[in-house]
């Protein structure tokens, strides 16, 4: 097996679920879409947007200590679309039902049910920008291991201090 950062091989590595828009991509006053035809226009490479993604990204989440991992509405697009742009190379990507068109305020988030399927109780690190204290409540209650569900600003994307957080938290959790 491969040894990863830090020792820890990759399958004992904690995970660390990727979203992208509002965290890769920061959203800066951008309004997303509200149609199907908008989002598919929205995950294409000719997206305005995309320029905001800073190319430092790439090599700041490969040098943390765990197993990368697309949680994202662009499913298998991330990799072809994004996963370029800072420099990441092909990653798995989370199995996530459809993402709703509508996402009200008050729900459980679309993704966390299926995140803690895929995690099957490995620790694991969710970075979004729509990420609430119900998901976390949920997540405690229903995911047997550590979790870190780290919350972006959208409008500013990750940076530097989310960095800091998560890296700690995934050196505190590795075996």
């Amino acid at each position: 097996m491969t040894e990863g950062p830090g020792g820890a091989s990759a399958a004992a590595r904690p995970l660390l679920f990727l979203d992208v828009d509002g965290t890769l991509v920061p959203c800066r006053g951008a309004r997303l879409p509200t149609t199907e035809e908008g989002w598919a226009a929205w995950q294409h490479a000719s997206n305005p947007q995309l320029s905001r993604i800073d190319a430092g990204h790439g090599p700041r989440l490969l040098a943390l200590p765990c197993a990368l991992m697309w949680a994202t509405a662009w499913m298998d697009d991330a990799n072809t679309v994004i996963a370029p742009l800072p420099g990441l190379p092909e990653l798995p990507v989370a199995a996530l039902p459809e993402a709703p068109q509508e996402y009200p305020a008050g729900v459980l988030n679309w993704k966390t049910a299926a995140l803690v399927r895929v995690a099957e109780g490995r620790p694991f690190v969710w970075v979004d920008d729509s990420i609430t204290e119900l998901d976390r409540a949920w997540v405690s209650a229903n995911h047997p291991g550590p979790a870190l569900l780290h919350r972006v600003d959208a409008m500013a994307g990750l940076a530097a201090a989310d960095f800091a957080v998560i890296g700690d938290w995934l050196r505190d959790h590795l075996d």
